[in-house]
């Protein structure tokens, strides 16, 4: 039917001339009236659909815009730019695969159409098909080398691919095209944030975010900018004005949760993990997001689904759940449950530096091993790592020639490391030192009489302290295998419930009886959950020695077990291992060597005044040495009758989530004694730190 039952009788193809008019000048109601009186005669007239998508599109209805476009599409007769356009659409939603499929429709129909291979090429690139994306873009890049959008994607191709030079110099040309083009800027910055260029990644960000103040990817990116360096407060301020815009934004949503977890509130995290999944449930980096935040829950199983689904869905981050899940795996001690896991991640990645990284404590590298021609092929290699994985390659390199004995490429390797991580934070040796002493001369024997009866009374916590490598998580799996103890990690609760009530140690002093209980309540109630029914909880936060003082005052029937090792072996070991944690002292030998004197220092002087009956100091040499005195000693100290499942502390099936999660699961082996006089040559910096004399090493005994 042509005509419409109206005055005028105008033909549909008039109707739709003169909506498709209004549109383009703006006048939405008249296009929009027009466009549905035509499909009140003709119900699946396409262009019609077509136009009401488009419609709704704009006015942020997405449903109804997908609705109306494959309505549209439906239609033989649809033209390839509907095709093209349900693929933008769809690919906004993330609904990838059918974008796909839209997008080859749209270019199969008309070869030449170069918003349809644009589209093609981003969806692609957004599905992991890089080549692909890649071949797409080249072509329309040829065709229209001045146009600076396509230099732009382009860009954005080579840099997952981590041809980090060729993305810089598309960014760059699509910028000298345009250069108030906010989008080329916000992706500049994150690429120049993978180069650890941060103070231009920040200027960049914040230029597209002047440029366009509604840019989403430019909020997400100075966010993650922030992230590496460590400012996680100010990486929430900007997710925080991303989402006064866009409250529902997956990304902001991952990315809100993602620092949530780095500053250890992972139910916060939980929260907002799920409320990305629910916005954006085919997102496959909100999945990912999910899982990590239920994997800091200790949620394991549902953290492994979760990791499933990430790696089942189209996208880019396949490959970083798949190696989130071998190292899940890692951490719940099935070892070749993980080491399958990093096969199968392996042969859908064949050569990935980035799983040949994350797998290295699941192995004992040999000198012809091929991971280690494989990991200094990428560090030589014309196209660059990211700044990250460069240091995470120098790490990996550093522990496998460990491993095969070759000093002298271990410590090239760890030094190149260790430089790139210490170039990013912010750490000033000094201060920290005088912090110490000032928390040594805070704890004063009249300071620890006066209050030894005003904390929270419980015998529940047991705190085990000390220098990170020190032995505390050999301690906590020996304790963690009696029936009555309950290992429950690395917390921060101890500093969250003192950071509630002041300044530490500043207002210490000034505190009266009632705070120090409302510090030792708090700590409780963030920690009275965790396995109820267990005798003692096992706090194994080395840096908790800092708090050492403070605990037999917080919580007068706590016990705290100080982990010691020989010093070389302690910083050595640190220097060695790529924490997941910010180890802020670790990156630079002389200053790990000063951190360790000032530790010293303070513990030295809280052994003083420490209650004895509530403090014990345990050797890792001893440890080692006779596992059984060592482990009785333990279990009497903390008040509980002998379990003899304490000796085989390795088969005790439990989470560890630290740098010594592979060498828990092992019996005891006394390799680790010693071991730093094999590499003196390359510890001067760190031995003179410590006050050793070089010239003496072969008559010296361990420090």
């Amino acid at each position: 039917m042509n005509n419409f039952p109206f005055a005028n009788q105008i033909t549909i193809p008039e109707a739709l001339k003169r909506a498709y008019a209004h549109w383009n000048a703006g006048q939405a109601p008249m296009a929009e009236q027009l466009a549905r009186q035509v499909l009140q005669m003709a119900p699946y007239q396409p262009d019609a659909l077509h136009l009401l998508g488009l419609m709704a599109h704009a006015y942020g209805k997405p449903d109804l815009a997908l609705d109306y476009l494959r309505r549209a599409c439906a239609a033989t007769t649809a033209s390839a730019s509907y095709c093209s356009n349900l693929a933008e659409v769809c690919r906004q939603q993330g609904l990838l695969t059918e974008a796909e499929k839209a997008a080859r429709r749209a270019v199969a129909q008309d070869p030449n159409l170069i918003a349809g291979w644009t589209n093609l090429g981003i969806i692609l690139q957004e599905s992991g098909k890089l080549d692909a994306s890649l071949e797409c873009l080249q072509r329309v890049c040829a065709l229209q080398p001045a146009n600076p959008e396509i230099h732009n994607n382009l860009g954005n191709t080579y840099k997952l691919l981590n041809q980090l030079d060729a993305a810089q110099a598309s960014y760059r040309q699509a910028l000298a095209l345009h250069p108030n083009y906010p989008e080329a800027h916000s992706n500049l910055a994150f690429l120049l944030c993978d180069l650890g260029r941060f103070d231009e990644a920040a200027v960049a960000a914040e230029m597209a975010i002047e440029l366009n103040p509604h840019l989403a990817d430019a909020y997400l990116n100075l966010a993650e900018i922030e992230i590496s360096r460590l400012r996680y407060v100010d990486a929430l301020r900007h997710l925080n004005a991303l989402m006064a815009f866009a409250p529902q934004h997956p990304g902001a949503l991952a990315a809100r949760a993602q620092v949530l977890i780095k500053t250890e509130r992972p139910q916060d995290a939980l929260a907002c993990a799920r409320q990305a999944v629910s916005v954006a449930p085919d997102n496959a980096r909100a999945h990912n997001t999910l899982g990590r935040a239920l994997q800091a829950l200790d949620q394991h199983e549902q953290a492994l689904n979760s990791f499933d689904q990430a790696a089942a869905l189209p996208g880019t981050v396949t490959e970083e759940a798949m190696t989130a899940r071998a190292l899940l795996l890692l951490e719940m001690g099935d070892k070749e449950a993980a080491i399958a896991a990093f096969d199968r991640t392996l042969a859908q990645f064949p050569e990935s530096i980035r799983v040949t990284m994350a797998r290295v404590d699941t192995k004992t590298y040999r000198a012809d091993d091929p991971d280690i021609a494989l990991m200094e092929a990428a560090l030589t290699h014309a196209i660059k790592p990211t700044l990250n994985d460069q240091m995470g390659l120098h790490f990996a390199l550093g522990k496998a020639y460990l491993d095969s004995a070759n000093s002298e490429r271990a410590f090239y390797h760890l030094d190149r490391g260790n430089a790139i991580k210490r170039d990013v934070v912010v750490y000033d040796a000094e201060k920290t030192g005088q912090w110490m002493r000032q928390i040594a001369a805070t704890f004063t024997p009249e300071l620890m009489d006066k209050f030894r009866r005003a904390g929270a009374a419980s015998d529940r916590p047991v705190f085990i302290v000390g220098m990170p490598r020190s032995g505390t998580t050999l301690v906590e799996q020996i304790l963690a295998s009696h029936a009555d103890i309950f290992g429950a990690g690395e917390l921060s609760a101890l500093r969250f419930a003192v950071d509630g009530v002041g300044s530490f140690p500043d207002d210490v002093a000034r505190w009266g009886a009632e705070d120090f209980a409302r510090v030792g309540r708090a700590y409780l109630s963030r920690v009275d959950d965790l396995a109820p029914h267990a005798l003692r909880l096992v706090d194994k936060m080395p840096a908790n020695f800092l708090y050492a003082g403070l605990i037999p005052l917080v919580l007068s029937g706590a016990r705290i077990i100080h982990c010691r090792r020989d010093a070389v072996d302690t910083c050595l070991s640190c220097y060695s291992k790529h924490f997941a944690g910010e180890q802020l002292f670790s990156y630079r030998q002389d200053e790990l060597g000063v951190f360790y004197r000032d530790y010293q220092f303070l513990m030295e002087s809280l052994r003083e005044v420490l209650p004895q009956d509530r403090f014990i100091e345990v050797d890792y040499e001893d440890v080692v040495d006779d596992l059984e005195a060592q482990a009785r000693r333990l279990i009497a100290f903390v008040g509980l009758p002998w379990d003899d499942a304490c000796l085989d502390f390795h088969k005790t099936s439990r989470v560890v989530r630290t740098a010594s999660v592979s060498q828990v699961r092992q019996p005891i082996y006394t390799t680790s004694k010693g071991r730093w006089r094999r590499h003196a040559a390359y510890l001067g910096p760190l031995l003179s730190a410590l006050g050793i004399d070089q010239s003496s090493l072969d008559k010296a005994e361990p420090a």
